[in-house]
């Protein structure tokens, strides 16, 4: 209803006329939101921020004050082109937060999934893939092309380089400085990071089994303790990961790793 949709609006906020906001968005004080920019019901956009560019946003999105969604990119090979952001539902994305859109050297398009929880000063960089239910603390950035796998946690003031794959329900320690891909279920920490066994804790909250989580630990001690090389672990887990599901998420993962895995 226009009239609610209005009440939901601050004063001086700023609104594209071109932007299509859901009649429950709620924006706050000096947000500007600027372009062809699309807000699902139920989100709340916090003051003085700016949401700009080709983005989409999903429902029951909190967004808190200060943020900058959908910039164009850091990449010096921009020039312009019609690259995208987009947000699911339900994430909580915190202040000072900044996600840029894509390029087109990649999908052309920045995603962060559903039921995230984004904690203050993240910087998501150009084309990264950020899965659902995923907890990124303080100051952690990511550098453009990062995948990140559902359920993964990353610790505050963490540095991930470009192109790094992060796999599902994985754990990186804070101030980790991520070089090399971390496979799923693994916990890396210290400096330089190291692995340092599986995220059992986590998984058991997520609902894996016993038997589950010791067949884990054992592919981990096939990966990290055996004295097998990369390659040779790799072919060790295909054949298991063929009857475990738990095991194939792993073995494929291994297998698509370019950039090798922190070990």
């Amino acid at each position: 209803m226009p009239m609610e949709k209005a009440s939901l609006i601050h004063p001086t906020a700023i609104i594209d006329p071109r932007a299509m906001l859901g009649a429950t968005v709620s924006v706050g004080a000096y947000t500007i939101i600027d372009g062809a920019v699309e807000i699902d019901e139920g989100t709340t956009i916090g003051h003085h921020g700016v949401i700009t560019g080709q983005t989409k946003i999903g429902r029951d999105n909190r967004i808190f004050h200060f943020v900058s969604l959908g910039e164009a990119n850091q990449d010096k090979k921009y020039q312009g082109e019609a690259t995208e952001l987009h947000i699911g539902d339900r994430n909580t994305i915190r202040e000072y937060c900044s996600f840029n859109r894509g390029t087109v050297q990649d999908q052309g398009v920045t995603r962060i999934g559903n039921d995230n929880w984004l904690m203050a000063y993240v910087h998501i960089a150009h084309d990264c893939q950020v899965g659902s239910n995923v907890t990124i603390a303080n100051c952690t950035q990511l550098a453009g092309h990062v995948t990140v796998g559902d359920w993964a946690t990353l610790g505050g003031f963490t540095g991930v380089h470009q192109f790094v794959k992060i796999g599902a329900h994985a754990m990186c320690g804070v101030s980790s400085v991520v070089l090399m891909d971390i496979p799923p279920y693994v916990t890396v920490g210290g400096q330089p990071i190291v692995a340092a066994g599986i995220n059992s804790e986590g998984l058991k909250r997520r609902g894996y089994t016993p038997e589950q989580i010791v067949n884990i630990k054992r592919a981990y001690k096939t990966v990290y303790r055996s004295g097998l090389t990369f390659a040779e672990a790799k072919h060790a887990l295909a054949a298991e990961g063929e009857m475990l599901p738990e095991i194939k998420t792993l073995s494929d993962f291994l297998a698509a790793s370019q950039r090798g895995i922190v070990r």
